[in-house]
């Protein structure tokens, strides 16, 4: 068995790696056809005209998809690693989740509504994906906190804790940036401003601003990748119950065969 069939770690390792490609390939494609300058442009950027935002929009909401299913394992996982005596655990996981789950409809948003087409949406979605997303990256380093040293080491906590370190200071650079550049532009409609010119008015905070952002993403994909080892301790399984031995609508009808009432079969598994 490989080690990716380990448990579920398949999840945060197809998490990160359709994440990057998506990346990857709306820039090369949007470098290409010359729909944005090669240096450092905005993620967003890539993923604005067509036909790359066709594809990104699609690759981003699986994305977000993959995130849902990545963190709804980890908070049974870790409700399942912890007592009921652990209130305060028990309910840092739940708000784990809520805010997890927020920044991946926050990701929705963004894929959805392009920063030209409807540039208020589009900035909601970016807060609720890196905003509450940073938050979620805080929530799960106080888990690994409290969960150490019956549960893992305190290594996995160390790591989580530079990662949400790098996050909250790439934010805060791409925050100040932006409102500089924004700042020494007036009157320049910079949501549809794709080609920067070096030396120009704004160029400088403007390339900060995206170098910070592409940070950012890449402290969320890092943080993912801390869940693989975990992942592979871990399975979820489908129950079925069946409240009848047939599927008519009739009740007069039954079938006397025996069927197997409490059949159960991995969700996802290793021999995926």
């Amino acid at each position: 068995m490989w080690w990716f069939q380990q448990g579920l770690c398949i999840l945060p390792v197809a998490l990160v790696l359709w994440t990057a490609a998506t990346f990857i390939f709306a820039y090369i494609t949007a470098v290409l056809l010359r729909h944005v300058d090669p240096l450092v442009p905005y993620i967003s950027d890539t993923g604005t005209v067509a036909p790359e935002r066709c594809v990104f929009g699609i690759m981003l909401d699986i994305s977000a998809y993959l995130g849902i299913a990545t963190m709804y394992v980890r908070y049974k996982q870790v409700q399942a690693l912890t007592v009921e005596e652990e209130s305060k655990l028990h309910k840092l996981n739940l708000l784990g989740l809520v805010l997890g789950w927020t920044s991946s409809f926050g990701m929705c948003i963004v894929a959805n509504f392009q920063k030209t087409t409807l540039f208020s949406m589009h900035l909601v979605g970016a807060i609720l994906t890196f905003g509450v997303g940073a938050l979620y990256i805080l929530v799960q380093t106080l888990v690994s906190l409290y969960m150490q040293p019956h549960v893992h080491g305190k290594s996995i906590f160390w790591v989580r804790l530079s990662i949400g370190v790098w996050t909250f200071a790439s934010i805060i650079s791409m925050f100040v940036s932006s409102v500089i550049m924004y700042s020494s532009l007036p009157g320049v409609d910079v949501a549809h401003k794709l080609h920067w010119i070096p030396g120009e008015t704004g160029y400088i905070p403007h390339i900060i601003s995206t170098i910070s952002e592409w940070s950012l993403a890449l402290s969320f994909v890092s943080f993912f990748l801390t869940y693989i080892r975990d992942f592979q301790k871990v399975t979820l399984r489908a129950e079925v119950d069946l409240q009848s031995n047939h599927l008519y609508n009739s009740p007069h009808y039954s079938i006397t065969a025996q069927v197997n009432q409490s059949e159960t079969s991995p969700l996802m598994a290793g021999g995926i």
